[in-house]
Order: structure tokens, then sequence, then C-alpha cells
């Protein structure tokens, strides 16, 4: 198989309405119904969501947390020096990075993890022009180690990604399908919205991301496509142009 084979499909599917995306999930979304670490049937699960919007022709570029291997804030909270902590956290982002990328690779995607943290033997650095020529080439990149600073979110590396790669949208994967006003597990009435603008996920402390990757999109005007990553096909279905979702700001 050649590299460009991964990307062959029907041709007489809709023009997907975003060429090239990052999809930021949380580590806890490879964690299944364990409570931690990793769940290989779960991580194939969300593989084969990027491998059929990968087959629409569209550059996907990833960002996946730490926080089902360890949360740099949880070990800061019990007594860990700050940096130490992120720094582990930034590491359990490369386990994860590796075990999506054995997945996709299973499925016929080629895929690159890119590292902040440099460690030639198991990822690449993170040379940003080298990462637009992967994507370029069709693979999937898995940007992994976040920002390689501490104090920073995997968020925060996720929108700063997006935006050194010229993405022309964010899709966050969580548990429900969209934006609410409240937890919409604890509070059946709650309100999603349809799109809401960025301040106003400030405002009303909305958590969709945390205020800094939040103004960093907005001072860039990247849309944020905030979905359900449970819903299967849900990934393909906001790019065919259908689906339930929240669009921040855009």
């Amino acid at each position: 198989m050649t590299e460009a084979s991964g990307t062959a499909e029907a041709s007489d599917a809709p023009a997907p309405k975003y060429k090239r995306v990052l999809l930021k999930i949380s580590g806890e979304a490879l964690m299944g119904p364990q409570g931690y670490g990793l769940h290989p049937p779960t991580v194939e699960r969300i593989a084969r969501e990027v491998q059929s919007v990968h087959a629409m022709g569209v550059q996907i570029c990833m960002v996946i947390g730490g926080g089902n291997i360890f949360r740099g804030l949880q070990g800061s909270a019990q007594g860990m020096e700050r940096t130490t902590a992120d720094y582990m956290g930034m590491l359990a982002t490369v386990m994860n990075a590796l075990a999506m990328q054995s997945a996709l690779e299973g499925l016929g995607v080629f895929t690159r993890v890119i590292s902040a943290i440099p460690m030639d033997q198991v990822c690449e650095p993170y040379i940003r022009r080298r990462a637009v020529r992967h994507l370029e080439k069709n693979r999937v990149i898995i940007f992994a180690a976040g920002t390689g600073n501490p104090y920073f979110t995997t968020d925060t590396a996720a929108t700063l990604r997006a935006n050194e790669m010229s993405c022309e949208a964010i899709f966050k994967g969580t548990k429900v399908d969209g934006v609410y006003d409240r937890d919409p597990v604890k509070h059946p009435d709650a309100k999603r919205y349809d799109r809401v603008s960025y301040d106003e996920v400030l405002q009303k402390h909305l958590g969709v991301m945390d205020a800094s990757a939040i103004a960093l999109a907005r001072d860039n005007n990247l849309p944020i496509v905030v979905f359900s990553l449970d819903e299967p096909g849900g990934f393909r279905g906001i790019l065919a142009g259908q689906g339930t979702y929240t669009v921040v700001g855009g």
C-alpha cells in the first residue's frame, strides 16, 4: 500500500466543510469503561472515526491530553512541584499519541507523532515546516508533549498548533453533543447552543477550553466545533454538513 492510498474512497461523497482541521480529545476519552490508562478497543474506535474523515481527503492534526495517565494539576495539588508535575503530564500525552499512531497505522493511515520535547527514538521533534509537509502528504500528525512548557494545558497547545498549521477549525471531541449553559448530565433542562461567541464562553465559564486557548482562538478567528466523540460517525457527519454540534466563534 502506498501512502496516497489511505485517502482513496468514493468520489461521490459530499465535499467536506473544512479541508484541514485539528481534533482535540482528552486523555480520559481513551480510557473507555476503565478508570485509568488506555482501553485498546476505545482507541481503535476513535482511530476509525479519524480514518473515516481522512478518507474524505481532509488533512488532520490531533492533540490528545494525558489525564488518563497523569494530570499535572492533580500532582501539583498533592504537593508535587508544579513544573515537574506538568512535565510528567506531557510525557503521558506522548504515550497516548503513540497508542493512537499504532491504531491508525493498523487501519492503513500513515501517521506521525511530533513531540514538543525532543525524544528522537520514539517520535519526531516539532519543526513547523516539516509538520506542514506531512499534512500535504496526507499523513495524520499527532502533536504530543503540549507546548513543551509547563503551565500550559493541552487545550492551549491544540489552539497554538492549529494556528501554526493554518487549520480551518478545531474539533473538540467531548462526551456531549455541544456546548450547554449547564451540565446536561446533571440538568436535563440545560440549553444547548448552536453557536456561541468566544466572549460568551469566557464570561459564562462554559468550560469549552481554558481561557488562554479561547483567547488565542478568538484573536485568530479560529472556530471551535464542539461535538460528541461517542456518537458513531459524528466527526465525519459534521464535515459532511450533518449532525448536532456547537460552533464557538467563527
